[in-house]
């Protein structure tokens, strides 16, 4: 019989501290949802610095109950998993929101949509990546996943809340429903995956499917169909939300519609949930689909397939975009193919906690570098939202040096020039390939980076090298959004020069 556990048992078993900052940021949220309800107009500036202060609070739990001296930890019952992995991305995460909210902070008056709902989806949707990256279960993934996704529908369209008929609200509204629509098909395919790795294994939690794929992969039986359809499936799901190629359709379109902080906040934060979990899931849980022993994972020539495609057509569609939110989303689309590079040398025994640092260093440079470029981007929109395309950039560093500055670092950066976080990122992805034995693979990616270099320096060229016929005067050149900047250019230059301060903060990192 069920037996009902004690309170004593039950906490011991939840372990909810080792959950603390995902939790408290869920908790403040919720305060912050009845502080703005009751706030004057006048005041609704506290709402972003309310909201700021809760990232404040998750950021501080996370360094205590991620410390080195607590190893790893499980919780809710052996469903999340606290280790250093974890620890490392809710960082990245909470500093990629604390740039969003202040690219956000001036934008939302000058398009008359400020809105206090607007913050708390952010956090919730940070929460959402936060418990995503600790996932150790299918079913924590699948709800972690959606209250990262379903607050990124609405924000995507957050414009068509004026509902004044512009092209602008039109276009935000469009954006909304086309992610909304193809985040379901996700859903759905991640849903059917998690029931059919069920019906295989007879679990969801992501070790006890790693001790039992090994016997089920190598059987003739039903089983081993089920498995191996379900996790093709599973990778399909995520593979919508990190937008590799051929589920990458939805991004330019989303990108382009949505609020430009929008469009750069989901264009990180939904990259590192999304491949958080399929780390975890690939190393943590589907590791032993070997075709023989010693071979590499069944998975690692489909993921490597995927990555060249998404390399490919990432960074070859981005040369013909002439609007730098289109242009940023197919890049985008590319450097989900760089991280997916290390996702596939994880396949390689001995070479998985390698490229897993790998990866992860690669969403940190990634996150201060693409954050930093809209963040410029937003800056020269004008007062309707137009204005981003690589011709309105034209003569930038006559008019403003110091930003046109920041965004030659940020477009070398994605490049991978040496002294830039990004630099720092390629090497260690590229490193990670060679050593995993995929030679080709990292010789694609390194052509595919030259490639990209031609439509990075495009925008450089405009800056410095044509005039403008006009004296451009960014609309937004506010203090909120020059803090984004600065915080976007120090990361990624610190992470560049200094770069064994990304190495040692992932030294520590193992999912295998």
């Amino acid at each position: 019989m069920f037996e009902t556990p004690t309170i004593a048992e039950f906490l011991a078993q939840s372990n909810l501290a080792s959950t603390l900052p995902g939790t408290l940021l869920v908790l403040w949220t919720l305060i912050l949802v009845l502080v703005d309800l009751f706030l004057p107009e006048e005041r609704q500036r506290w709402t972003p610095i309310l909201a700021c202060f809760g990232l404040g609070i998750s950021f501080v739990a996370n360094l205590v109950v991620y410390s080195p001296a607590e190893g790893e930890q499980v919780a809710l019952y052996g469903m999340f998993i606290a280790d250093a992995f974890t620890g490392f991305l809710n960082v990245v995460i909470l500093v990629a929101t604390l740039i969003a909210i202040l690219m956000s902070w001036d934008y939302l008056n000058r398009a008359d949509i400020h809105r206090g709902e607007y913050y708390v989806l952010a956090l919730l949707s940070s929460a959402g990546a936060m418990f995503m990256v600790g996932a150790n279960d299918l079913i924590i993934i699948f709800v972690a996943l959606e209250l990262l996704s379903i607050p990124l529908y609405i924000l995507a369209a957050f414009r068509s809340i004026k509902n004044d008929g512009s092209d602008l609200a039109l276009k935000s509204e469009e954006s909304g429903m086309k992610y909304f629509i193809l985040g379901a098909f996700s859903s759905a395919f991640l849903v059917f995956g998690s029931a059919l790795v069920y019906g295989a294994t007879g679990t969801t939690n992501i070790p006890e499917i790693f001790s039992l794929a090994g016997g089920i992969a190598g059987s003739v039986s039903s089983a081993a169909f089920y498995l191996i359809i379900g996790a093709a499936l599973l990778f399909v799901g995520l593979g919508f939300k990190v937008a590799v190629v051929p589920f990458h359709m939805w991004t330019p379109d989303v990108y382009e519609g949505a609020p430009t902080p929008v469009a750069a906040f989901m264009s990180v934060t939904a990259k590192i949930g999304g491949f958080a979990a399929m780390l975890r899931l690939l190393v943590s849980g589907l590791a032993a689909l070997v075709i023989a022993d010693g071979e590499p994972v069944a998975w690692q020539a489909t993921v490597s397939l995927v990555a060249v495609l998404t390399l490919v057509l990432g960074n070859f569609v981005a040369i013909s975009q002439r609007n730098l939110k289109r242009m940023l989303a197919y890049s985008s689309i590319a450097h989900a193919g760089y991280i997916l590079v290390a996702v596939a040398a994880t396949g390689t025994a001995g070479v998985a906690d390698a490229a897993t640092q790998s990866a992860l260093v690669y969403m940190l440079a990634y996150m201060f570098t693409n954050l930093g470029a809209f963040a410029v981007v937003m800056s020269i929109e004008r007062e309707d939202g137009s204005g981003g395309n690589i011709e309105d950039i034209t003569g930038l560093a006559r008019s403003r040096p110091l930003m046109a500055m920041a965004m030659t670092i940020f477009m070398l950066s994605l490049t991978g020039i040496p002294l830039t976080a990004g630099f720092v990122g390629k090497f260690m992805v590229f490193a990670s390939a060679v050593q995993a034995g995929l030679f080709g693979l990292a010789i694609i990616g390194v052509l595919t980076s030259v490639v990209s270099a031609f439509y990075y320096m495009r925008v450089v060229v405009n800056m410095y090298l044509r005039d403008s016929s006009d004296d451009l005067q960014p609309a937004l050149e506010t203090s909120a959004v020059r803090w984004a900047i600065n915080i976007a250019l120090a990361g990624t230059m610190v992470f560049g020069v200094f770069y064994p301060l990304a190495t040692n903060l992932v030294s520590s990192v193992s999912i295998t």
